[in-house]
């Protein structure tokens, strides 16, 4: 389903024009790429955090511009709560791009009831892929890891024509003994200290 967001133009610049808008409910905006111009633009915040919210990246830019675009990137205030400026990339539906998706673990993994504990080494991944199936996060399930298990990159089910960077075999989740248990039994190998005992070998 297409997402479609109404933007207009900024004519302000500045400080002082930026808390205007987001005073009014707006947040400032920038479109570009493919060569052409960049428009500054201004975007609703409440419908634009409700697409955020939803997971959408690739949006149908209409009112001021009928472009479809990549959401680039976001900034948000000191608190992580408001959207304080985006910017807006121009794409065409089969064009490939880079973007980085968010991989969030869902499910019970069964290795915590043998004992384990399940551990995110690789948080997001770096792919190309067609801009039409852009998403910013993808679920990666955890139900069938067992202790000892490990969840790659390669075992993940990404989007149609994503190609994804780095290493193919990196742990993005894996099941392993709690490190407290680890320590807890080298230490119970070393022998105990007498205390004066080695004052009185020194004797």
């Amino acid at each position: 389903m297409d997402v479609v967001l109404e933007v207009k133009v900024r004519e302000g610049r500045g400080t002082r024009d930026a808390k205007r808008l987001r005073r009014e409910g707006r947040v400032p905006a920038v479109l570009y790429g493919h060569g052409e111009d960049t428009v500054s633009l201004s975007v609703s915040s409440e419908r634009l955090d409700t697409v955020l919210r939803h997971g959408a990246r690739v949006i149908d830019l209409t009112g001021a511009v009928s472009q479809t675009a990549l959401i680039r990137d976001v900034q948000w205030d000191t608190y992580g709560i408001d959207i304080i400026h985006v910017d807006f990339a121009r794409v065409s539906a089969r064009e490939v791009v880079t973007t980085t998706i968010q991989l969030e673990l869902r499910g019970e993994a069964p290795g915590t009831k043998e004992g384990g504990v399940v551990e995110q080494p690789l948080h997001e991944l770096s792919v190309d892929l067609p801009a039409i199936n852009v998403t910013d996060r993808i679920s990666v399930s955890i139900n069938d890891l067992h202790l000892n298990g490990v969840i790659k990159v390669s075992d993940l089910s990404l989007p149609e024509g994503a190609k994804p960077h780095g290493d193919p075999d990196a742990i993005v989740a894996q099941c392993v003994e709690p490190k407290e248990e680890v320590e807890s039994e080298m230490v119970t190998g070393l022998e105990p200290e007498v205390i004066g005992q080695k004052k009185e070998d020194e004797e």
